[in-house]
């Protein structure tokens, strides 16, 4: 991070304004200064500056609508706004439209330098970050599977002694369990890792095509086929073949897939030379495909053939310890492809995010954080910023709620343990935030989301 920075001051008092231009000039700082916020807007636009500190109530346009519109302009700056009024609800709104943090009037200079250089800090990281996930962008490793979930770590196991073999595999599991991930790292962590690796979903083509794209054809093999064209299985030579959904492929292909499992060799459609192929496949579903050979749906050699094998995933809510571990992964993957410089999900909304059933499993949990992230202007996705399914808790009984006799619920029991430990430190520091945060070990940003979660306000405490 460097050691100088270019800081707009906003507020429509002389005498602020002229004190921390004093006191960051004194530091080496290059200041610039804006009594109003379109003043402010233009001033941004002009100098690009590494800081914003902004008063929040300003004459024509408030500081949390200047910082909404900075934010749509250049959403990796940086904004601290600035408040006479000691209000919960106000620094929830200036957080909410993407204010790094707030600050009290009368503040103290050496703790405003402190937010600055933690907000700069911050970004000199994400920089880093950004520039660290782009050179591995192209490269995979074994951290590309997130997961706390002992039965995942034990399939994580499985997968890495599989990879090593040649055999085939069935990957099994409702969809969006992250099938074509494990079928990826049995690819890339094998003998075949340079060679290509190729999918095909064997729902989404008519049997004609679907042929025609595994097999290949030779030209005039029919109306259309104006030239030679290699099908999957000879395009996946020397490396591997992911037949998705393959409880979709009709029977008479189900036979000549049998004979590629048994012999490694095949014909294109129309042609009469054998081609041999060296290939690994790897066959994902989410039917029962021991169910269909019962009903004459599929074949019972071929499903031996793929079954040499089978891993089982399990559903994204029989491992509900990886739902804040993927939300955080989702949130840095979609808050860097779309610009967006969000810092962490509330703890309201991850505890609703962990106790929604997850019908569509992974890949559901993944559009719900694009989502939030694409509609969200602040740097904290809250409850309220998620699809409306996730507003209200997922059980009435999922706040403070005390339990009946008897029971003993561990989380909440914590909850209420810590709502008191903060009332008391508040009344301790008498009210002070600042010095309440330190006490408790917690970012004062940290303490914000605790008072508007438990409903605690300083002044009564």
């Amino acid at each position: 991070m460097k050691s100088t920075y270019r800081v707009l001051i906003v507020d429509d008092e002389d005498n602020v304004r002229r004190m921390l231009t004093t006191a960051f000039s004194l530091q080496g700082h290059e200041t610039h200064c804006a009594s109003n916020g379109k003043a402010a807007l233009q001033c941004f636009k002009e100098i690009e500056p590494d800081v914003v500190l902004m008063d929040i109530r300003m004459p024509e346009m408030s500081g949390i609508e200047a910082l909404k519109i900075m934010r749509a302009q250049q959403p990796r700056i940086p904004i601290i706004l600035m408040t006479a009024y000691a209000e919960v609800e106000t620094a929830v709104e200036a957080l909410r439209s993407g204010a790094f943090d707030y600050v009290i009037k009368p503040f103290d200079l050496d703790e405003l330098t402190l937010v600055i250089q933690r907000a700069l800090q911050l970004q000199a990281m994400k920089q880093e970050i950004r520039s660290l996930h782009k050179a591995l962008s192209s490269s995979w490793q074994w951290g590309h599977i997130l997961t706390n979930s002992p039965v995942m770590m034990d399939i994580c196991k499985d997968t890495a002694k599989i990879a090593l073999s040649q055999a085939s595999v069935l990957i099994s599991g409702e969809s969006g369990t992250g099938k074509e991930l494990i079928a990826r790292a049995l690819h890339y962590n094998s003998r075949r890792a340079n060679g290509p690796f190729i999918k095909i979903n064997c729902a989404a083509l008519p049997e004609s095509l679907l042929e025609s794209e595994l097999f290949g054809h030779e030209k005039g093999a029919f109306t259309g086929a104006q030239t030679l064209r290699q099908g999957l299985f000879e395009r996946a030579h020397q490396g591997t073949l992911l037949l998705d959904e393959i409880g979709e492929m009709p029977l008479v292909l189900q036979a000549k897939l049998l004979r590629i499992l048994q012999e490694r060799e095949f014909e294109r459609i129309g042609g009469h030379q054998t081609i041999q192929v060296d290939i690994r496949i790897i066959a994902s579903t989410n039917r029962d495909l021991h169910a269909m050979v019962k009903e004459g749906a599929f074949r019972e050699d071929l499903f031996y053939r793929l079954n040499v094998i089978h891993l089982m995933l399990p559903p994204l809510k029989e491992r509900r310890e990886d739902i804040p571990l993927l939300a955080n992964h989702f949130l840095q993957k979609f808050s860097s492809e779309n610009q967006r410089d969000i810092i962490e999900i509330d703890p309201t909304a991850m505890s609703r995010l962990s106790a929604w059933p997850w019908p569509g499993n992974i890949r559901e949990l993944s559009n719900v954080i694009e989502r939030a992230v694409i509609m969200n202007t602040g740097a904290v996705i809250f409850a309220d910023d998620l699809p409306a399914q996730f507003r209200q808790p997922v059980s009435p009984a999922s706040e403070l709620k005390a339990p009946q006799p008897g029971e003993r619920n561990l989380k909440e029991e914590i909850k209420r343990e810590e709502k008191r430990i903060i009332v008391e430190v508040l009344e301790q520091q008498e009210g002070n935030r600042t010095r309440s945060a330190l006490m408790l070990g917690i970012s004062r940003r940290a303490l914000m989301y605790k008072l508007q979660e438990y409903d605690i306000d300083p002044a009564d405490s």
